[in-house]
């Protein structure tokens, strides 16, 4: 029988998680010889065979790839010529001038080597930095593509002869893992103390030992150094005075799942999750009303293991539950370099355990909710970027700025869009050179050179700024989005709608087109346009941004607007100040934010004054709240063709249940019923006005799954379909997708 030879194109994530060792061993099963290659749009295979084997190699290749490879696309195109190769081999990678190979996330230690690494028969036993090419360190390694060693910071250890030999073992499960390595030729893991000094002696016992004298340890993992630390009281709240963390909630690292279902009440959905190789913080219920000092909610934020060195700190199980918390000062960016952690924790950490392999790109942990039976992001980093999010038409070259808090940006080419991983609030100098730094690394990794720009409409946040001087840059337009509607286009795009629908779209704070900050919107629209058509009863915020972190001040706002000027619940020491302020609006800027009337409702049932960080307020009143279908009574105006929430008989309502001793628990339940209710009555009037019955829910409101859960439900019920996220997060960090999708539908490319 005559033979062909065909070239095979394959796209997707295929570098670095076993691909090329993958298709050599198919072609030996199948008889067929040729090559295959890394190139800078993926990897490239050339085979001669007869044709059946061929079809079959093809049929094989989809079937049974590797399990961290994503395959995006294969082009097979048969050559006309013949071919004289001897055998199947993998030969050097290719550099081209277009760069389009996808790059896989960090991922956790797998099976096979976490046996290795207690077994004592093995040469690797009890070694720090064991992998193999289905797991370890990926995106925070690598320099650029193609995926070699010499593109990484493992480009420093030359391997030993023993590590070579399975590097060039077909049959071997290291066979071309680039950061295959040994104790003979790896990097090495030390300890050091509070003054940076090398301390002599197994370095993990030395933690260990430090970690149960109730010290503080700064340990490096993948994509940053951690915080870690015994979950007791005492210890706990020395970090956080240390850390400049005052209540906001730290995560745990449990030695395995069973630790974390003594802590939390945990769904087989969630236990995928939490075994998953990508490792998140999952968010999970606790068993009962405890660690208050870890979090004040009725939430844990709990991982598991997911490198060596965790593995080795928990083996022996004295240690079955560490406080695991990003190594920085609030606001500042994760350390992720040895000298700088030493530098910059003095004070915070007793002991060092570091080693000397590089991390190249800084990474923090991933926070998922487990929701409709997959992720639903609130910190999409490590083990999901810098893997894209595919959308349903091809995009340009863009790149969109983000917002300021949680902010994060994302870059398009084709059908993918690439956000990036976590930055953190841009309040400072430190956080926005990270931020610039890594937009050069995604643009060189990618090889993107935005044509366009796209920033939130907010004038004074960084990313603006950024955004503005960029285009002035490379001479390419800018585009500012407004803020809900980059949240509404994010959802619309998470779930591949493009049709108008409705948004409801709910957090903290953006920019209105009307100059005003909205925050609680009804949106009618797709990804080219939108009108509000809804919203809730402007609130007045006396103090302007300080009553953002003083909340009382909002509370004595919704008081005074519901006519109730005497509240001796609530009898706050500058009540008249605030009343006259109110009064004569005097630096009291009005906003329609969901958040703040979160915020205001909190303090009047006197359960906080003032916050420490963003959405305090609304997380004690989901973390508190009863079940119950209660409610409390609304109304609705229209005002300029926008049907507005009227709040006020709701607070005159929660007022009178505090009078006659109502719980909390109740009142806050009543509350967040109302406005599921009030958003189903709007939706509702929306649908007889517009004809549309997709909505779409975004903005940092919607992690409140009391919330989620009910609006859904009532909404679906009612014959509406409810589209919420999954790929990335709901809050600010998310809007760079919907800010991507805006601008390319103006056909400025």
């Amino acid at each position: 029988m005559s033979l062909i030879h065909v070239k095979i194109d394959i796209s997707g994530i295929v570098q670095g998680v076993g691909f090329r060792p993958f298709i050599h061993k198919l072609a030996m099963r199948h008889g067929l010889s040729g090559f295959v290659k890394n190139t800078t749009f993926g990897v490239e295979i050339e085979l001669s065979g007869i044709p059946d084997a061929v079809s079959d190699f093809i049929r094989d290749l989809k079937k049974d790839s590797p399990p961290l490879a994503f395959i995006d696309s294969i082009n097979v195109e048969v050559l006309p010529f013949p071919a004289d190769f001897s055998g199947f081999s993998i030969i050097p990678s290719s550099a081209d001038n277009d760069k389009t190979a996808l790059v896989s996330p960090d991922i956790a230690i797998c099976e096979d080597c976490l046996a290795e690494l207690f077994d004592p028969e093995n040469r690797r036993y009890r070694f720090p930095f064991i992998n193999c090419t289905n797991c370890g360190p990926r995106f925070t390694i690598i320099k650029d593509v193609p995926y070699d060693r010499a593109e990484t910071t493992m480009s420093g250890f030359s391997m030993c002869e023993l590590c070579r030999d399975e590097y060039s073992d077909v049959e071997n499960r290291r066979y071309h893992a680039q950061p295959d390595c040994c104790e003979s030729c790896g990097p090495a893991l030390f300890f050091c103390g509070a003054d940076g000094q090398k301390i002599r002696g197994d370095a993990i016992k030395t933690a260990k030992q430090y970690l149960l004298d109730h010290k503080i340890i700064a340990i490096k993992g993948l994509g940053g150094i951690h915080l870690a630390c015994l979950p007791d009281r005492d210890t706990a709240l020395s970090l956080r005075f240390l850390k400049h963390r005052d209540e906001k909630p730290f995560a745990l690292m449990c030695k395995d799942l069973d630790t974390a279902k003594k802590l939390c009440i945990i769904s087989k959905d969630e236990e995928r999750l939490l075994e998953s190789p990508m490792r998140p913080i999952v968010l999970l219920k606790k068993r009962a009303d405890s660690l208050e000092h870890i979090s004040e909610n009725g939430y844990l934020g709990i991982m598991l293991p997911y490198t060596p060195v965790h593995y080795l700190i928990f083996d022996g199980g004295i240690i079955d539950t560490l406080i695991m918390t990003s190594a920085n000062i609030a606001d500042l960016p994760i350390c992720f370099k040895n000298d700088d952690a030493v530098r910059s924790l003095a004070g915070i950490a007793d002991g060092f355990l570091l080693h000397d392999r590089d991390i190249f790109t800084r990474c923090d942990d991933s926070l998922v909710w487990c929701f409709d039976k997959k992720e639903y992001p609130v910190r999409r980093s490590r083990g999901y970027v810098p893997f894209p999010v595919k959308v349903s038409k091809n995009v340009g070259p863009i790149l969109a700025c983000g917002a300021e808090q949680k902010a994060s940006f994302a870059l398009s080419k084709g059908s993918f869009v690439f956000p990036s991983q976590h930055i953190g609030d841009l309040k400072n100098a430190e956080t926005l050179k990270h931020y610039e730094e890594q937009i050069l690394h995604f643009e060189k990794l990618f090889d993107i050179n935005p044509k366009l720009i796209a920033c939130d409409l907010h004038p004074d946040y960084f990313s603006s700024v950024y955004a503005d001087e960029k285009s002035s840059e490379l001479c390419v337009p800018l585009v500012k989005i407004q803020h809900h509607h980059a949240h509404m286009a994010s959802c619309m795009a998470d779930n591949n709608l493009s049709s108008p629908c409705i948004g409801i779209i709910w957090d903290g704070a953006g920019y209105g087109e009307d100059g005003t900050t909205w925050g609680g919107e009804f949106l009618v629209g797709d990804l080219s346009q939108f009108s509000r058509m809804g919203s809730i009863r402007p609130i007045a915020l006396p103090g302007g941004d300080l009553a953002v972190k003083e909340i009382y001040r909002i509370g004595l706002s919704l008081l005074r607007d519901a006519g109730i000027s005497s509240h001796d619940i609530f009898d706050h020491e500058t009540r008249d100040v605030i009343f006259k302020m109110l009064d004569s609006g005097f630096n009291c800027p009005r906003s329609s934010s969901i958040g703040r009337l979160f915020d205001g409702v909190c303090a009047i049932l006197s359960l906080r004054e003032t916050v420490s960080y963003e959405g305090q307020g609304a997380i004690i009143l989901e973390s508190i709240a009863s079940e119950t279908d209660k409610l409390y009574p609304v109304s609705f105006y229209a005002q300029d063709g926008i049907d507005i929430i009227d709040f006020r008989d709701m607070i005159r309502g929660i007022v009178s249940d505090i009078s006659h001793g109502t719980e909390n628990s109740v009142i806050s339940a009543k509350f967040m019923n109302t406005l599921v209710e009030s958003a189903v009555h709007v939706c509702a009037s929306l649908r007889k006005k517009a004809g549309l019955s997709d909505v779409v829910l975004s903005g940092g409101v919607f992690q409140n799954m009391y919330m989620l859960k009910r609006l859904i439900k009532k909404l679906s019920d009612i014959g509406f379909s409810v589209h919420h996220h999954s790929r990335v997060s709901t809050n600010d960090e998310g809007i760079c997708l919907g800010q991507v999708m805006i601008a390319n539908e103006m056909g400025w490319l």
